[in-house]
């Protein structure tokens, strides 16, 4: 079968390898990511409110999660006006996500040119079939078989391809999803606390 499938199948068997690695890189680091945030902002606060600043940043620094490098930044802008306290946040927070996703349209791009190569190879092989057909009175059958199986494979590894790829790409956009709404509430609240803390609303 694999014989049968010509270049395009192994085309398509490196898109599944690639989507495969993509998929379980981006997986772990989104786990690595999601902390207890609400718990994480309680300890700073604590910390803040004891005066010990170096502390919570220290903290903030040795915790590996976007969550933590936002409440970073709202602390160092402190001191700056709400606008300028927002737009760091925010400014961070984009950083974040953007990390985060890097890699990830490599799945949406996969599943959606993987069926396209398949029907590619498919129409490669059914043009090699009506060669076969005009280029001689006697045809092996052997030949035949080829020609139609590598067309038939194509499209079937095609599709094999392009429907774990969505399912593995919409299960990361889920994850990132609700990922990105944690990010926003843990930005609120860490802006609003500095904000309030110095007599400011958040904006």
């Amino acid at each position: 079968m694999t014989v049968s499938g010509g270049p395009i199948f192994w085309i398509l068997m490196a898109l599944a390898v690639s989507a495969v690695v993509v998929f379980f890189e981006r997986w772990f680091e989104l786990r690595r990511a999601q902390i207890d945030w609400p718990d994480f902002i309680k300890g700073v606060v604590n910390v803040l409110e004891s005066g010990n600043e170096n502390e919570a940043l220290a903290i903030c620094d040795d915790t590996s999660a976007p969550v933590a490098n936002v409440v970073a930044t709202a602390i160092r802008h402190r001191k700056g006006s709400s606008r300028i306290l927002r737009e760091a946040v925010d400014a961070q927070g984009r950083a974040e996500v953007g990390r985060l996703e890097r890699r990830l349209a490599t799945l949406g791009i996969i599943g959606q040119i993987a069926p396209m190569l398949g029907l590619l190879g498919a129409i490669v092989g059914f043009i090699k079939v009506m060669l076969l057909v005009n280029s001689a009175e006697i045809i092996a059958r052997a030949d035949l078989v080829t020609a139609s199986m590598e067309a038939l494979v194509s499209a079937a590894v095609g599709l094999g391809v392009a429907i774990p790829v969505a399912v593995m790409y919409g299960s990361l956009r889920i994850r990132m999803d609700r990922f990105v709404g944690e990010l926003e509430a843990a930005a609120t609240d860490i802006v609003g606390y500095v904000s309030t803390n110095r007599g400011e609303v958040a904006k």
